[in-house]
């Protein structure tokens, strides 16, 4: 829009004073009485008078619009705030104009080649280089930020519950800072026969058992190593170690001892002391996990009271020889000879299991009619005695099915 003072030149007007080609600077008409000749004076007053107020027209519109383009800009540097008047067309010369630098880790907003306009805010961050530290990992990063709050929002670490290493208020230096952060995790501990869940921000397993009132005692043994750092969803199981000392009283066996005695038959055994059994008392160191014996280790071992032989006399004394026994054979009529021959082969110490002798007694059955022995081992004459006994007790079919026949043979 051009000044109302302004006006399209007539044709053949030569250019105004500050460039604006075709255009000339109009006064408001002066009425005059009559018409001024070439040379008079009111001619070369109105000349001076349109020479003049074009200067001052256009010095008074150079200076509208020198204020015209002028705005003016909060600028805020790190948190500290100026106001500042410029004529500058973009974020980029305002920094420029204030002698502020920006690098690639800095923040301004809003962006350097926006457009200013009056009342614009400016805003800018310088980056700073901190060192984080999360449960132990350590990373360098840039951020844009002022206050510790800031900076760990910028980089995204949500401390909700955590411990840091400084306050989360304090401001961040251009030198940068080194922050260490400590987040919440969830423990289930077992302990005396109970779980429970612990939420710690401790570098530690065992400092998280401290914090949280659980005592250790020196020979208590933990499922997880106590140095080690705490992450959710780890389960750390004590067992209470005691140690103790107890006594037990063990038998000692008593030993025989045999003495030969010659006013003893050869085959009598008499006892002539009672032997009894000493006691060994051992002393053992105990370990008790969580209350039930684990293992125990022995510590001394001493013979509280020692064992009685027992003494055994053994006869020498020859026992006389009694004679042997006779048997004697009935006559009966019946061939006994032939049914040993079938039944043994005539053999008197033939063993075939579960048959012994000359007529295959059946232990039972030699024991039924007074035996004693194997039938095997006694003499032919007591066999064929024992023999006759059974047929007169017994039906010979049954005793003798196979060979019974050739008694009447």
């Amino acid at each position: 829009m051009l000044p109302s003072l302004w006006r399209p030149a007539a044709a053949g007007c030569p250019p105004g004073w500050d460039g604006r080609k075709n255009y000339a600077y109009v006064i408001p008409a002066v009425h005059v009485t009559g018409r001024p000749s070439p040379g008079s004076v009111v001619r070369k007053r109105l000349i001076l008078a349109t020479g003049s107020g074009l200067v001052a027209a256009a010095v008074l519109s150079a200076a509208a619009g020198y204020a015209a383009h002028q705005a003016s800009v909060v600028l805020v540097v790190d948190g500290h705030v100026q106001h500042v008047r410029t004529h500058a067309r973009s974020v980029a010369d305002v920094l420029k104009k204030q002698h502020i630098a920006v690098g690639p880790h800095d923040s301004v907003t809003p962006a350097t080649n926006s457009r200013i306009h009056d009342g614009q805010t400016v805003t800018v961050t310088h980056g700073r280089l901190l060192t984080v530290t999360v449960d132990g990992v350590t990373r360098r990063v840039w951020v844009a930020a002022n206050s510790v709050a800031d900076a760990l929002r910028y980089i995204g670490i949500r401390t909700a519950g955590a411990r840091l290493s400084v306050n989360r208020f304090a401001r961040v230096p251009l030198s940068g800072m080194d922050i260490s952060i400590n987040l919440p995790h969830t423990l289930s501990v077992v302990v005396d026969g109970r779980v429970q869940s612990i939420v710690t921000t401790d570098d530690t397993i065992g400092g998280a058992l401290q914090s949280a009132g659980i005592r250790l005692n020196p020979d208590d043994e933990v499922s997880v190593p106590l140095e080690e750092r705490p992450a959710d969803g780890v389960t750390v199981v004590i067992t209470r170690i005691t140690i103790g000392q107890t006594t037990e009283q063990v038998p000692i066996p008593y030993n025989t001892v045999t003495t030969y005695d010659s006013s003893l038959y050869v085959g009598t055994r008499k006892v002539s002391q009672l032997g009894h059994n000493g006691v060994l008392v051992r002393t053992y160191r105990v370990t008790y996990a969580n209350g039930t014996e684990r293992s125990k280790q022995l510590l001394s071992s001493q013979v509280s009271v020692p064992p009685t032989p027992q003494v055994v006399l053994v006869g020498t004394k020859p026992i006389p020889v009694a004679p042997a026994p006779t048997y004697s054979v009935k006559s009966d009529g019946l061939n006994w000879a032939a049914l040993a021959r079938c039944e043994s082969g005539g053999r008197p110490n033939l063993v075939d299991p579960p048959y012994y002798g000359l007529y295959q007694f059946t232990l039972p059955t030699w024991r039924a009619v007074g035996g004693r022995g194997l039938p095997s081992d006694a003499s032919p004459s007591e066999q064929t005695y024992r023999a006759q006994l059974l047929y007169q007790r017994s039906d010979w079919r049954r005793q003798w099915p196979v060979c019974g026949h050739y008694l009447f043979s």
